[in-house]
């Protein structure tokens, strides 16, 4: 709901009187008939001279008090949204100028509508969004830890946080309005429709994020349309151990929207997966294996990649890999920048490529 803040100027008009006498003539004494006269017409010209001076200093209150309520209207003037989200209310002013982001899905959109933040937190910056790991923008901290002496000292409009953010949320909302965005894994793509377009009404976009929601639902009816007639098993590998994931899980949205069958309908809803093993795989056993690389992106580089670990006498024997059908899945979309317009649309890219093969 928007809303204008306004203040409507009231201004105070004095009504001034004036006074007259009448002059009496006596024929009784001609002297005395001259000093009333004078008398009168100095009575008169005394009144018209105060009345005056009164004009004038009613005139400059009211022109003073006028001038200063224009300045107060113009700087109670700008126009606000509120955004209701998972942590409260937040009053946010419309097209912010300093914006700090901690989360990469929403700098994600924020790119794709043509729209910067001066600050984010710069450690793990996706691939694709590289350039905003420059010194052109300030570093925020990290997405866990913000930097909240320096914050404070930009003095932002808007800050903006994600789900690994949210317990800075008190002291971020206390330097300047904060508002939670993130995507519900089990209504991925409704609440990621709903958070694009509350960012164009923030940025004064809307229309931009509506053509940008456009191109993402036909890509994703292209894909639907595909899908559906083999199954899918979803691991992300970290550090030689592997997670599965199902239709209720942080990657649900490759079942529940994407519509690959998952080849297990009983893994156990959790955010960090359920702790599977090879054999695991082999027996699960399914036509499509989709792979996701947490190491590539959150280590130093020293541990073996998904590939490597997955090249064994066990996963070789499944259907997946015999059909060449193990899918590498991009981290940077998939884990960093979930819920970002380019994230999104590349997501469904992967997945399309994927089952084509």
């Amino acid at each position: 709901m928007k809303k204008i803040t306004s203040i409507t100027l009231f201004t105070g008009v004095l009504l001034l009187g004036a006074c007259g006498s009448e002059a009496d003539s006596s024929s009784s004494n001609e002297a005395d008939n001259a000093g009333n006269a004078n008398n009168t017409a100095e009575e008169a010209e005394n009144n018209t001279a105060a009345e005056s001076n009164e004009t004038e200093e009613n005139n400059e209150v009211e022109n003073n008090s006028s001038e200063d309520n224009e300045a107060e209207n113009e700087a109670a003037g700008e126009e606000t949204l509120t955004i209701t989200h998972e942590l409260g209310e937040t009053e946010v002013p419309v097209n912010p100028e300093r914006v700090v982001v901690f989360d990469f899905g929403v700098l994600d959109t924020m790119q794709a509508l043509g729209e910067e933040p001066i600050a984010l937190p710069q450690a793990n910056v996706p691939s694709y969004l590289s350039d905003y790991a420059a010194n052109t923008y300030e570093n925020a901290g990290t997405l866990f830890e913000p930097d909240f002496e320096a914050i404070y000292g930009w003095e932002p409009d808007l800050i903006i946080i994600g789900g690994r953010t949210a317990e800075a949320y008190d002291d971020l909302n206390d330097i300047a309005p904060t508002v939670l965005m993130a995507v519900d894994q089990e209504n991925y793509i409704e609440t990621f429709e709903e958070q694009v377009t509350t960012l164009g009404e923030i940025f004064d976009k809307e229309e931009a994020a509506a053509e940008a929601l456009a191109d993402v639902q036909e890509d994703l009816e292209a894909l639907q349309a595909e899908t559906g007639e083999e199954n899918g098993l979803m691991v992300m590998v970290n550090e030689g151990s592997l997670s599965a994931y199902g239709p209720g899980s942080r990657f649900g949205i490759l079942h529940n929207e994407f519509g690959i069958t998952p080849a297990d309908e009983n893994i156990e809803d959790s955010s960090h997966g359920q702790n599977v093993s090879f054999e695991y795989v082999l027996e699960t056993n399914p036509d499509t294996l989709f792979v996701l690389d947490r190491g590539a992106v959150v280590s130093d580089g020293e541990e073996e990649s998904a590939e490597e670990v997955l090249d064994n006498d066990i996963i070789n024997q499944t259907n997946a890999a015999q059909n060449d059908n193990i899918v590498h899945l991009s981290p940077d979309y998939w884990y960093l920048a979930a819920g970002g317009v380019t994230s999104v649309k590349e997501m469904i890219a992967e997945v399309q490529a994927g089952i084509s093969e």
